[in-house]
């Protein structure tokens, strides 16, 4: 008990080093480096959960770190202290998209060098990555071209589907294919399920309205996959 007594009284001499002046330049150089993490997290964000928590979070995540990185300073006790109170702490918000944690790691690689007094290095790898980020994001890199889409086309049972859109695919689409058959509407119907990307400039009314021609003018659905980010 006296030795972890010991410990936090070193920590506070150590701590005393950093000026008032040091520690405020700390939180509010985190405080905007993150919010211009966020600015280009809400400009390059796709889909519809987006999240003005989340937003938050990493501009407060990464005050927080910068604040812990000043605490631990040099002190391995207090550092492993830190990581064994961390460790009981459990996240149950789930993130669907691998962006958000690249995201958050971002913030927290801010914090760290706010932190540790390295300023210039924080801002030049806030800026640095911020425009890469961006540039991948105006040349759309790793997109394959269109996102990929889930259509649902519901046929009558007597209608022999095999090959019968293909045309209408040809027209409209890059890719095509079938990956799910079931009947429906007890089994009087067949509902096919493909994944399909459609071709530039082709609008999904064009897409859906040509398969109507086809199927006897029944259901069809059409969803965007990536929506779930």
């Amino acid at each position: 008990m006296s030795e972890f007594i010991q410990n936090y009284l070193e920590l506070g001499n150590e701590t005393t080093t950093f000026t008032i002046v040091e520690l405020m330049l700390a939180i509010i150089l985190s405080f905007v480096l993150s919010i211009i993490v966020t600015l280009v997290y809400k400009w390059t964000h796709h889909g519809v959960r987006y999240s003005q928590s989340y937003v938050q979070t990493v501009v407060i995540m990464s005050v927080v770190v910068a604040i812990i990185m000043i605490v631990i300073g040099n002190n391995i006790a207090v550092a492993f202290g830190l990581v064994g109170a961390f460790s009981i702490i459990r996240f149950r918000s789930a993130m669907s998209d691998p962006k958000d944690i690249a995201f958050i790691f971002f913030g927290m690689a801010v914090g760290i060098s706010c932190g540790l007094g390295f300023y210039l290095l924080a801002v030049l790898f806030t800026f640095t990555m911020s425009a890469l980020i961006l540039i991948m994001h105006t040349v759309n890199y790793g997109s394959k071209g269109s996102d990929e889409k889930v259509l649902k086309v519901t046929v009558p049972e007597n209608m022999n589907f095999e090959g019968i859109f293909d045309d209408v695919f040809d027209q409209y689409l890059d890719q095509a294919q079938l990956v799910n058959i079931e009947t429906t509407n007890l089994g009087t119907m067949y509902l096919l399920e493909y994944r399909v990307r459609t071709k530039k400039k082709v609008a999904d009314k064009e897409l859906m309205d040509a398969i109507r021609v086809k199927n006897a003018n029944m259901k069809v659905t059409l969803n965007v996959s990536s929506l779930s980010y």
